[in-house]
């Protein structure tokens, strides 16, 4: 979603609800303006040296405090969606990886940090297009490249996914029937996409977070498992862990970046880096690597999704299946019926269907998939209106979903659509799981969270929205 700056209101104007990608350049530039106080007018000016003044008409001149402007402040000026991701380029970078792994090369024998990938299947898909390689070889050389360049371990977030849509199924059963006393139980709306949730706590603010799925996403989960679990198991703190992620969106540095997220305890993120699929392509560049030509490694098995040399998935498409798992569990937990194929109906077009589960002539269940910023804001405009019939919505911001993110790998030589079509049929060509015969993921329950209704559970797995105050930024005021 880009933003432009009319140069008549200096208010950011909208323009293409579909421009999710990359931040439009007049939210990042300095611009002039002039402003009336009282009668007179008044001139902001930038010094040479980043300085800004105030000059009046009489000749005087006022320096002005510079604005400080942190991660938190991303999308408070109601400006654009996702080009917070511009500001966290230096902060969550491939570059920062290397930085931590050469540290730990100059470090002696004891590194500074462990170093833990987590790689999501949506990338891995990018990937395996990329080089014409399988689902399964590339998760080998990927995790016999990382290695090489230093990294301890390589993950697969499919693996923490399993926890992810079981906590979403557990609380739309919850959410269901308690429905008569709670006006907001439904819809319930999907979490798992962090640019969809800026847009929602941003612009519709306490209306639209009480419909919003507490479950953490994938990414999210990981880095719970990682910084909690995991370190417990190496004898190690969370902050003697650098946890990197490979996602297909840019805005999941965005959302690793939440106050949520963040470890007061010891100081550090859930997740410390996430790098794009596309930034993978450029470390294996840099280091003059094809990554069909690396020599394969075995996958690490604590929390990967491998079954007898054979990568294991989730069904319902290339954006986690959400809407899929959490419409069959609830149609078997509620009313005993036991659904083998999930059929869709699309609406006004592929990023817009819908789900029903009728018995005698009655609507039990009514589920829709949204995906592209057109289709959300159609979405909140009739939930505002009271003219949402739906029980639940898989909500995405990326049209097409997650395999065609932002940070995903782009055609060359082809049509996006084409190479869109290819991933898709990578992805779908592992293995799905079940999450709840999982049973990996069911003895962490027990051995991590004390049981899936503990209240470690919650604090693990779940998380909070905060609606965002608006603020009178610069850019929002008419003058």
């Amino acid at each position: 979603m880009a933003a432009s700056a009319s140069p008549f209101s200096g208010v950011l104007q909208l323009t293409d609800l579909d421009d999710y990608i990359g931040p439009s350049q007049d939210c990042i530039k300095p611009i002039k303006v002039e402003k009336k106080v009282g009668k007179t007018a008044a001139k902001i000016r930038i010094g040479d040296d980043g300085t800004y003044f105030q000059d009046d008409q009489d000749g005087g001149s006022q320096k002005l405090e510079k604005a400080k402007i942190t991660l938190n402040d991303c999308l408070a000026c109601s400006g654009c969606v996702t080009s917070a991701e511009s500001v966290l380029i230096t902060q969550q970078s491939h570059e920062e990886l290397l930085k931590v792994l050469n540290a730990n090369k100059t470090s002696g024998s004891a590194p500074q940090k462990l170093v833990v990938v987590s790689v999501s299947p949506q990338s891995r898909a990018s990937l395996a297009a990329r080089f014409s390689l399988s689902p399964l070889d590339t998760a080998r050389k990927l995790t016999a490249f990382f290695k090489s360049l230093g990294v301890h371990f390589v993950f697969d977030t499919t693996f923490s996914r399993n926890f992810s849509l079981l906590e979403s199924q557990r609380e739309f059963v919850q959410r269901f029937r308690r429905q008569k006393g709670d006006k907001k139980a439904f819809p319930m709306l999907a979490a798992a996409c962090p640019g969809w949730i800026c847009y929602a706590e941003k612009t519709h603010g306490s209306f639209i977070i009480p419909h919003i799925s507490t479950a953490k996403s994938p990414q999210q989960v990981m880095g719970s498992l990682v910084k909690g679990h995991f370190a417990k198991q190496q004898c190690l703190t969370p902050d003697q862990i650098y946890h990197v992620t490979v996602m297909p969106c840019y805005d999941k540095k965005l959302e690793a970046s939440r106050p949520d997220f963040f470890i007061q305890e010891h100081q550090t993120r859930e997740v410390d880096c996430v790098i794009t699929t596309g930034e993978v392509l450029k470390l294996l560049d840099q280091e003059g690597v094809a990554l069909s030509e690396v020599d394969p490694a075995p996958l690490d098995s604590m929390f990967s999704s491998l079954f007898e040399e054979e990568l294991l998935g989730h069904s319902g498409g290339g954006s986690g299946g959400y809407l899929e798992h959490i419409y069959k569990y609830a149609a078997r937990e509620l009313f005993g019926i036991q659904v083998e194929e999930v059929r869709y109906k699309t609406l006004k077009n592929k990023d817009f269907q819908e789900v029903t589960l009728e018995k005698g002539g009655e609507t039990l269940l009514h589920f829709a998939l949204a995906y592209g910023f057109r289709n959300i804001q159609n979405l909140v405009q009739r939930l505002k209106r009271g003219k949402l019939p739906y029980h639940y919505v898989e909500v995405m911001a990326c049209p097409s979903g997650c395999l065609n993110g932002g940070g995903q790998i782009k055609a060359e030589g082809e049509p996006s659509k084409d190479l869109l079509q290819r991933v898709e049929q990578l992805y779908e060509s592992v293995q799905p799981e079940n999450p709840e015969l999982n049973g990996a993921t069911q003895e962490l329950y027990g051995q991590w969270l004390g049981g899936p209704t503990s209240q470690r559970t919650r604090d693990a797995l779940h998380t909070e929205y905060h609606a965002v105050e608006k603020v009178n930024a610069a850019l929002n005021i008419k003058w």
